[in-house]
């Protein structure tokens, strides 16, 4: 069969992957099953932990369409391989929308007779998502939902709002499957088989199963326990977090809600496909799946997918009608989100009228919704890319490379001393098994698990521990600004109304009897998406200040007033009696008839909720008795200007605007509009939000403060002194952003903001940026250029970077390089930016309050919440602490979990030397380290070290100094090499010194090398033994390095345990000190006063105390040369690199230190203020000179 070209499944999405399909092969299979047969299932394992290995090998390549099995691979960095076998499935059409089918029951029933009759479709899972075989486009694809078919707005409303038969039900059902996030427990054996066969417990089975082979029972019955327990720990740890998500996921999501078939009938979440019309019920509900309004309002909280606690109001999805092909869009989850109910989120109430219930059109099912977008990325959750682990396997491979030289040593020395082949093949597999440590992973993880701890203690949760690591890099911080940087609540400073075209002077509040009546105050009153939960106002903080500050009531109809009427029954606002005028004297009867006439009240008809996108929000309101409806409109001031009637903006607009955004206030605007008496509630309830939105006339502006938080100032300083860059990234205005950055010292005050503003192509011309300082802004005549030593910042709007994004790619690399504030910036445009900051090399942490922030949260190397909610699921850390002073923390404990790392890391790389050292110098003599000598190693000494030697805490403050972000740096390969050399320095001379003594000779049960007084203090039994040594491991050599080796471990891990700059001293780590001096106590007690008992169990004898002595000697200068030598690597060793690098000329490995370098000598960066820069457009085929899309032009 011909090989076709490579699948793309998942096109230009996170998960993407290359797709090929295979057809299995026999005679491979069985070629196969007979080397798994050779080699005693070591093969098959192989092939488990490969499956690219497992399919190539036992099938053969065809197209896809034919498949029986396909094998995927990730198109990101990691590269991942997957395999899944292709099944096929009998259905009566391909189309799950198609609604010409027959009865699908009938399909089930008679299947044996209807085989010939139903179409086979093939389909694969992989990650809980079924890929169908689609024939038009020749791949596999995912069944979304209704999206898939592209609706418009209108189509929703028309075709799928009189909900689906129960036979288009049941058709649907077996494309899409039952709607439930199924979060299955695996038992603990199919756990403990997935645990067992990984490639580390392999390699501890093979080192047990060997020591055994070789009589070292008790070692290796220590190491099946550590195992064991290893392996209890993680089954308990995994079980315990898939039993929580089960949990987590299935307490809401099997409910029972109501239908649209025929009639409304009752029916399980389960039941519920693409398509359906359910009914919210009015006292609220978990929403089972993702759905679309069609009719009524709600009150949502969507805690669980955004941590934003402010419960939101959703209104049905607008209904342009048929006229209408301009407005019509096609329906998107993203772009109509304020119409969507999301799966998981919480209906608090529900708003609806009599005849007409709340109804919401299912769009997503199961793991297609947003909640099952989010447990899909926990269940199978992208591996951690960080260089510390890439390092980590490089320099294990550096450990089996010498471990295979040791090998072949060996075994040469064996043949040569001939040795028995049984006794060559176990020495010589024992060097391996010496050389990479066991005991690795758990130590490596211990220094995560003391700094998650650490972490909880001051109130940040982590449900990502492998980031805190990547945290200890971070150089660059975004930063959200309202709730993040500045108070969540916003104080009204005062309002500036307009009146034909002209600014009033500013007024501190509008709470006043002649502004009661004024369209200013109507707006403020009833532009916003407020609700009573509880008889409490909830909504929106600014929308809450701006409502608190009219005085105003607001009024919501219960459940019966609105059952009673025939219309909905709006939400009413009225003034306070004290702000109105006072009403004429009357007689009873003309008062009664007045009544309603004197009330003065406004009943909000329509809301078109605030939108990030927009800018904005608006609402259709009526005065009481009056016939015509208003529309209000409320946002920032720049669109809502752009959206009034010329003659009603006053002229020194901008000035006005610029005068009090740079003094860091928050402006909103307010517009108006007399609608046209033809629109009648009905029609309002369906008319389109541009239609509604245009020709306003601008009322004036809101001034709100918002004040930087107490800790703002100095948290940022401190990141400023440790030279980690911070960006600010808002939804704001850019002035204020501005004003608000230069306030808390982001920008110092003698720098200059530079302002990109870039327009998109038109009417043929090139896209541009202009280029102006943020002081002046409308002025040419400031100073022409900046000096290269002098420091500026790029500031832009959210527009602007869109178009740099797309028409200035290779500029955009050089903006973000001084780039500091990012204003107006949509939810998805920061994590662009993130991504951006990413694409230079720089470690990005993002802080947010969790409302707009989730993708950049996610996307952040570090992404911290402050959102109050523990259970933050968007960010991989939740602050308790709603400050941004959190951050310094985090970086703290990340540097302090990395130099652990590294610590623990080389210690255990220098543990395992030394212990190979040890073995290789006694092979030469044909011996070896006893039993009980390899136990109190590894057991007492090593495993006791290295989980005490991780509890040292941060240090207290950040320094500008950044620790390493590999194992394969300079400093540190060069302290590992010459520790190395100095350990088998010291061995050497011990191994051959003992050798060259007088007393010496080759031990036996009878020798006696000890003086007879040490002889009569030993007692009789000392040398009692007179069984033969069969591995000859009673000796002068293995005694004399037994000693010196077991000091040389302690000696590394004092030498490697590193404090200040980024950790505590080690002596303020009391258990770490306590276990070196005890375990020093014990050596020197058991070298100088030998107790037989000890000695007998270690395996160790007897040798003269002046031996002692000089072994003693050796101990001492060993520590005084390594400590000496780590301390001149410390003070010099990156000065000496970096002078050779140098003398190298060597480019910076980081692109953004290799950009500064360049634009350092360009003399056109940065931009002058008279300068334009404009896009080029390169003919195809013909790229632009100097790789350069861009060219500079003075303004005219």
């Amino acid at each position: 069969m011909e090989k076709e070209e490579l699948k793309i499944v998942n096109k230009d999405e996170e998960d993407e992957m290359e797709l090929q399909g295979y057809r299995v092969c026999r005679w491979r299979v069985a070629v196969v099953s007979l080397g798994v047969l050779c080699t005693g299932g070591f093969l098959l394992l192989l092939l488990y932990w490969m499956p690219e290995w497992c399919v190539k090998a036992t099938c053969t390549r065809t197209t896809v369409r034919e498949a029986e099995v396909v094998l995927l691979q990730s198109t990101d960095d990691f590269k991942r391989w997957f395999l899944a076998k292709v099944r096929v499935m009998l259905a009566p059409g391909r189309n799950p929308f198609d609604t010409q089918i027959k009865k699908v029951s009938a399909l089930v029933i008679f299947a044996n007779i209807l085989i010939s009759f139903s179409l086979q479709i093939r389909y694969f899972t992989l990650h809980s998502t079924k890929y169908y075989w689609n024939d038009e486009v020749h791949n596999f694809e995912v069944l979304t939902g209704l999206e898939d078919r592209e609706v418009t707005c209108s189509t929703v409303h028309s075709e799928h709002s009189t909900g689906l038969t129960s036979n288009q039900q049941e058709y649907r059902r077996l494309f899409f499957g039952v709607n439930e996030i199924a979060v299955k427990v695996p038992s603990v054996f199919k756990l403990l088989i997935k645990e067992v066969l990984n490639p580390f417990y392999i390699f501890q089975l093979f080192s047990v199963i060997l020591w055994s082979a070789d009589e070292y029972y008790y070692y290796a019955a220590a190491i099946v326990f550590m195992s064991v327990i290893s392996i209890a720990t993680s089954l308990y740890t995994i079980k315990k977090q898939y039993v929580t998500l089960h949990d987590m996921v299935s307490a809401h999501s099997i409910v029972r809600v109501s239908v649209c078939r025929a009639n409304i009938e009752e029916a399980l979440s389960t039941d519920l496909v693409p398509g359906d019309v359910m009914v919210i019920p009015s006292n609220g509900t978990i929403m089972p799946c993702d759905a679309v309004l069609i009719s009524g309002t709600c009150i949502v909280n969507e805690s669980m997918l955004t941590g934003e606690s402010v419960p939101v109001t959703k209104t049905n999805l607008p209904n342009p009608g048929e006229g209408d092909k301009e407005g019509d869009a096609a329906y998107s989850m993203e772009e109509h989100k304020r119409h969507t109910l999301f799966c998981g989120t919480h209906v608090i109430q529900t708003r609806f009228y009599s005849g007409e219930l709340v109804k919401a059109v299912v769009v997503r099912t199961g793991f297609s919704t947003a909640k099952g977008q989010l447990v899909r990325s926990i269940l199978y959750p992208k591996p951690t890319d960080f260089k510390l682990y890439r390092d980590a396997y490089l320099f294990l491979l550096c450990l089996v490379a010498i471990a295979g030289i040791g090998f072949v040593y060996s075994i040469v020395l064996s043949i040569m001393n001939n040795v028995p082949a049984k006794t060559i093949i176990i020495e010589s597999l024992d060097i391996i098994t010496i050389t990479v440590p066991p005991a690795l992973p758990a130590a490596m993880t211990a220094g995560i698990v003391y700094a998650q701890r650490r972490l909880k203690r001051i109130g940040i949760f982590c449900i990502s521990p492998q980031r805190i690591n990547i945290c200890g890099q971070l150089n660059l911080v975004c930063f959200d600004k309202t709730g993040t940087l500045t108070e969540d609540g916003l104080d009204l400073w005062g309002v500036q109304r307009v009146e034909k075209g002209t600014f009033h002077l500013s007024e501190e509040n509008a709470y006043k009897d002649t502004l009661v009546k004024s369209q200013f105050v109507a707006c403020m009153a009833t532009c916003h998406s407020l609700t009573n939960i509880d008889g409490k106002l909830s909504g929106d903080p600014l929308d809450l200040k701006m409502f608190e500050a009219t005085g105003w009531i607001l009024e919501e109809a219960t459940e019966e007033e609105t059952s009673l009427h025939n219309r909905i029954m709006p939400t009413v606002v009225r003034p306070p009696k004290q702000l109105m005028p006072p009403e004429p004297v009357m007689s009873p009867e003309q008062d009664m008839e007045l009544y309603d006439l004197s009330a003065y009240e406004i009943g909000i008809v329509r809301q078109f909720p605030f939108s990030s996108a927009l800018q904005r929000m608006c609402v259709v309101a009526r005065l009481l008795g009056e016939k015509r409806m208003d529309a209000y409109l409320k946002g920032a001031p720049e669109v809502v200007a752009s959206l009034c009637k010329k003659d009603t903006v006053p002229e020194d607009f901008a000035e006005v605007l610029e005068d009090y955004t740079k003094q860091g206030f928050r402006v909103i605007a307010l517009a108006h509009r007399r609608l046209e008496s033809k629109l009648t509630w009905h029609k309002v309830q369906n008319v389109n939000r541009d239609q509604m939105e245009a020709n306003m006339e601008f009322l004036g502006l809101i001034i709100m403060q918002n004040k930087l938080k107490a800790e703002t100032s100095g948290v940022l300083q401190d990141l400023r002194r440790a030279h980690i860059r911070t960006v600010m990234v808002t939804g704001d205005n850019m002035l204020t952003a501005i004003s608000v950055a230069r306030d808390c010292g982001m920008i110092p005050p003698q720098d200059q903001v530079i302002i990109a503003d870039a327009l998109p192509p038109k009417d043929g011309q090139a896209a541009k940026i202009t280029w102006r300082y943020a002081d002046n802004p409308t002025s040419h005549c400031v100073r022409l250029y900046l000096d290269p030593q002098d420091q500026y910042h790029f500031a832009m709007s959210g527009k602007s970077f869109a178009v740099i994004t797309e028409h200035f790619q290779d500029l955009l690399q050089k903006l973000v390089l001084h780039g500091t504030v990012f204003a107006r910036m949509a939810p998805d445009q920061k994590t662009e930016l993130i991504e951006a900051l990413q694409s230079v090399d720089y470690f990005v942490g993002m802080c947010g309050d969790g409302a707009n922030d989730c993708g950049a949260l996610k996307r952040a190397h570090g992404g911290i919440s402050l959102s109050e909610l523990e259970a933050s699921v968007a960010s991989p850390f939740t602050s308790r602490t709603p400050n941004i002073s959190c951050v310094p923390s985090l970086i703290r404990e990340g540097r302090a979990a990395l130099i652990t790392s590294f610590c623990v890391f080389k210690f255990m790389a220098l543990y395992s030397i030394i212990q190979y050292i040890s073995v290789t110098l006694l092979y030469s003599i044909l011996s070896n380290l006893g039993d009980f000598q390899f136990l109190f190693i590894d057991i007492a000494i090593i495993l006791l070290v290295v989980f005490t030697m991780s509890l040292n805490p941060a240090w207290k403050e950040l320094v500008s100094r950044r620790p390493p972000s590999g194992l394969i740096s300079g400093p540190l390969l060069f302290s590992v090499l010459t520790q190395i050399l100095i350990c088998l320095g010291f061995q050497t001379i011990a191994f051959l010194w003992v050798r060259h003594q007088a007393w010496y000779h080759i031990w036996t049960p009878q020798s006696d090398a000890c003086n007879s007084s040490l002889r009569a203090n030993l007692g009789p039994e000392h040398n009692s033994s007179e069984e033969r040594d069969d591995h000859n491991i009673k000796n002068y050599e293995n005694t004399s390095l037994f000693y010196v080796s077991s000091f040389q471990y302690l000696i590394v891990a004092i030498v490697f345990s590193k404090g200040k700059p980024f950790r505590q001293p080690s002596y303020k780590n009391w258990p770490f000190v306590v276990s070196c001096i005890g375990l020093y106590i014990f050596m020197f007690f058991i070298m100088f006063y030998p107790v037989s008992a000890i000695d007998e169990f270690l395996e160790i004898v007897c040798v003269p105390f002046e031996w002692r002595i000089t072994l003693f000697f050796i101990i001492i200068v060993n520590a005084a040369v390594s400590v000496l030598v780590e301390g001149g690597i410390d003070l010099w060793g990156a000065k000496c690199l970096s002078w050779l690098c140098c003398r190298r000329r060597k480019v910076p490995k980081a692109r953004y230190m290799h950009l500064a370098q360049e634009l350092s000598v360009d003399p056109d960066w940065p931009p002058k203020p008279t300068t334009t820069t404009e896009a080029k457009h390169p003919l195809p085929g013909n790229p632009p000179e100097n790789g350069s899309s861009y060219q500079i032009m003075a303004d005219s």
